[in-house]
């Protein structure tokens, strides 16, 4: 199984790799900006609300699980989360996992003597 390492391009690329039963979408570069997205948020100079939930959930006596979910959903209110698509590149992506689940014939088993 060989999979196109050509993306379809974008601001965030999207890779398609196949499995033996389905496909995997690779969004490494999408990754990477939620990841640029959460540290500005915790270096953001004027307000310290997300820096301030993380020493909370890291304190072993804070209230637990609760201040962990408020920062959870503090940093998910500010991360990114869309793959615009421009001209025909959601045609494209479509077409490449159409044609990477297409059905395909398996290899028999060998027989062993």
């Amino acid at each position: 199984m060989s999979d196109d390492q050509t993306p379809i391009t974008g601001p965030i690329p999207v890779y398609v790799r196949t499995l033996p039963t389905g496909v995997v979408l690779d969004l490494a570069a999408l990754r990477d900006l939620i990841i640029g997205d959460v540290i500005d948020e915790l270096l953001h100079a004027e307000d310290t609300t997300a820096w301030d939930l993380l020493t909370q959930a890291a304190d072993p006596e804070a209230t637990g699980e609760s201040t962990r979910e408020e920062l959870e959903q503090h940093l998910a209110e500010r991360a990114s989360s869309r793959i615009p698509l421009y001209g025909t590149t959601g045609l494209d992506l479509a077409q490449r996992i159409r044609q990477a689940l297409a059905p395909r014939a398996v290899p028999g088993q060998r027989r062993t003597a």
